[in-house]
């Protein structure tokens, strides 16, 4: 898909996205992958510093956060760099930040000050607190807020110290939350034409994720606890081993337990006084587990999967990314799509998501291989900026 054929369903939105790393800049993706503009605003110089994160000798993961979006840089620490983003944002119809709360006023671009000559614009904020309470000026990352949500203490073996994802879940729960507030935001002001702010929290967006856990502990008093692979009481529910490999079983409905008990060959168990039913299996939960595992381990992955297959159980293995690319239902799906990079050439990434059946999501534009490698384009489209006003600001550092 080109920027021609873009029918995303935010096509003809202008986003500015400043700040930079993982939250803001995601929702700048998801953003963009739905067909918006995004105008990514970097600081002259190294950039983002997304630009060189990532695992691996190549560092390529700025390629996801970054595609669909155009690059400028501009020197917001100086009154002619704000000046310049001001004019950038009055053509916006949405800013994202993730800034320390008071950054954007002590710049002169607060919330009052952009709504003055631009008052449908839509300004998501995120930051590690939030804009307002007794810990918004602290810093925040996304750790911390999973650490705060309630996150990181139950994820974990219960004899070891708290663990964490392979990926900074709280920076992109952040940026989803305000990616949902964003079109929320503008369903209201298509009724209204009126502009808002909308004010995520790293930790407010680990915490809407966290189910039953507060109120389990005001009304039972109840403390979640770290409890490894599985949910208590909620069996089978684990990741077992066969000869060859990992593979995850959900067998925790009762129906489904009575057809696992089948495909094991072991009927007998789905009558059972201790595995009839979910508050039973619950109960002996470690005894099940062990259980299944021993039959699992007597065979393969694909002998497992054919049977869970065979008696409708919902399992399947556990994937690695070499995993992924070699799956046939990956690769009927378009989950994972190969496109043409301007930095590493061809290169295999997740697709846009969600699916739309009438304005599909996609990807249009490849990351910007340097900071403000749209300048001229933008400048002189959006400020009318030609060659000498650009050549000038350079010069003076401003951009």
């Amino acid at each position: 898909m080109t920027e021609a054929q873009n029918n995303g369903a935010l096509a003809g939105l202008r986003v500015v996205e400043m700040g930079q790393l993982l939250a803001g800049p995601f929702c700048g993706q998801l953003l963009g992958d739905m067909g918006a503009d995004v105008i990514k605003i970097e600081a002259p110089g190294k950039g983002d510093p997304m630009r060189v994160w990532g695992q691996g000798e190549e560092k390529v993961q700025w390629e996801v956060i970054a595609r669909n979006k155009r690059s400028v840089t501009c020197n917001l620490r100086v009154p002619e760099g704000q000046a310049i983003a001001a004019e950038l944002i009055k053509k916006a119809d949405v800013l994202v930040e993730n800034f320390k709360p008071g950054t954007l006023e002590k710049w002169g671009l607060s919330p009052e000050e952009l709504h003055k000559h631009n008052p449908g614009l839509i300004i998501a904020r995120m930051s590690g607190y939030g804009q307002t309470g007794p810990y918004s000026k602290r810093a925040g990352f996304g750790g911390i807020g999973e650490a705060m949500g309630g996150w990181r203490y139950i994820v974990g073996e219960p004899d070891r110290a708290p663990s964490r994802m392979g990926v900074s879940i709280g920076d992109t729960l952040c940026a989803t939350y305000g990616t949902m507030g964003v079109l929320a935001a503008l369903h209201h002001r298509e009724k209204t034409g009126e502009g808002q702010v909308i004010d995520t929290a790293l930790y407010e967006a680990v915490l809407q994720v966290m189910e039953g856990l507060v109120p389990e502990y005001d009304y039972n008093g109840f403390i979640r606890e770290r409890s490894g692979s599985i949910l208590p009481g909620i069996a089978p529910s684990n990741v077992y081993s066969c000869k060859d490999g990992p593979f995850m079983i959900g067998g925790n409905n009762d129906a489904i337990f009575a057809r696992l008990a089948q495909a094991m060959g072991q009927p007998e168990l789905a009558e059972s006084p201790k595995y009839a039913t979910h508050l039973a299996r619950g109960e002996n939960q470690t005894q099940l587990d062990n259980l299944i595992n021993e039959w699992t381990a007597t065979l393969t992955m694909d002998e497992v999967d054919a049977l869970m297959i065979e008696y409708s159980i919902p399992a399947g293995r556990v994937y690695t990314a070499k995993d992924m690319l070699d799956d046939p239902h990956f690769k009927a799906r378009e989950a994972i799509i190969e496109v043409e990079t301007e930095g590493h050439g061809r290169l295999k990434m997740q697709n846009a998501f969600p699916r739309f059946s009438k304005s599909q999501s996609g990807f249009r534009k490849s990351a910007p291989t340097h900071p403000g490698q749209h300048n001229a384009e933008i400048f002189g489209e959006l400020l009318g900026w030609g060659e000498q006003e650009l050549t000038k600001y350079q010069a003076e550092g401003f951009v």
